[in-house]
């Protein structure tokens, strides 16, 4: 048995090598894998049994009555005050209970631009508002860049910012498919209700929730539409602060929502 130190010594360089990705113990002489057996295929799987196919269905019979009252939660709204107190209501998403505060908005509901980003932080879930841990400060600097705000009083120099996910998820993990689409219905009431000229997606959840499309680096920079608004996707701030180079162009798509903003753009519609 290794001496404590030796131990401590080997488990370290084993993590190092795990953490540069390392995935695989090698041997003291090579191994020539077609010499190796060849595995017995797997049997094919066994169709469900009936109890399990009872469950599935209850399960999405749960889904579709699920979306059925996010529906209509959000259609009921006819104020972003409404659209706020009809999210509190409602309680068929699990990240509700983890998390310590709704984040809806923040920013000027009447600004010509909204953000539309992924989901809370840590930061954000604290103070109950969208965007305001380091990722939310580049995106102020940003904005600030072209003479814009979510303090600003004014239509033309405001911003308005909220998130597909108005709860933090576990561990800020990604948010799911069935997340997305559960909380899609109030998202889309809540961009009615705002009616923004233009919107900017965020990183490709955004895309993913309004677009049903993935790949931010061929997405952003291009203009599309969504509900008739002029949508212009967008790498998230979080991105940039792991990737730098992009800022370059974050700096492009900004010059063309300014552009845009002052009636100088050529978004599509």
């Amino acid at each position: 048995m290794l001496p404590d130190l030796e131990h401590a010594l080997a488990l370290a360089q084993l993590g190092w090598q795990i953490d540069l990705g390392a995935t695989e113990a090698i041997c003291e002489h090579p191994v020539n894998r077609y010499d190796q057996p060849v595995t017995a295929k797997k049997p094919a799987a066994k169709p469900p049994s009936a109890p399990e196919q009872g469950q599935r269905s209850a399960a999405q019979t749960d889904a579709n009555q699920t979306l059925t009252t996010a529906d209509a939660l959000a259609a009921g709204a006819t104020t972003l005050a409404e659209l706020r107190d009809a999210l509190a209501a409602f309680d068929g998403c699990e990240l509700e209970k983890g998390a310590r505060n709704l984040v809806f908005s923040d920013g000027n509901p009447m600004a010509r631009l909204m953000i539309v980003g992924e989901a809370p932080g840590r930061e954000e879930d604290i103070k109950g508002r969208p965007f305001v841990g380091r990722a939310g400060q580049l995106l102020d600097r940003m904005l600030a860049a072209i003479e814009l705000s979510r303090d600003s009083q004014a239509p033309d120099s405001a911003v308005y910012i909220a998130n597909v996910l108005p709860w933090r998820p576990p561990h800020n993990r990604d948010p799911s498919p069935e997340e997305i689409a559960m909380l899609l219905p109030f998202l889309r009431r809540h961009i009615a209700l705002a009616a923004p000229d233009i919107l900017v997606l965020m990183g490709n959840t955004a895309c993913a929730a309004l677009l049903g499309q993935k790949g931010i680096t061929r997405l952003r920079g291009t203009w599309t539409s969504v509900d008739g608004i002029a949508t212009l996707p967008m790498f998230h701030p979080a991105y940039l602060l792991r990737n730098p180079e992009k800022k370059r162009e974050s700096w492009a798509d900004l010059l063309a929502v300014s552009a845009h903003l002052k009636g100088n753009g050529n978004a599509q519609d």
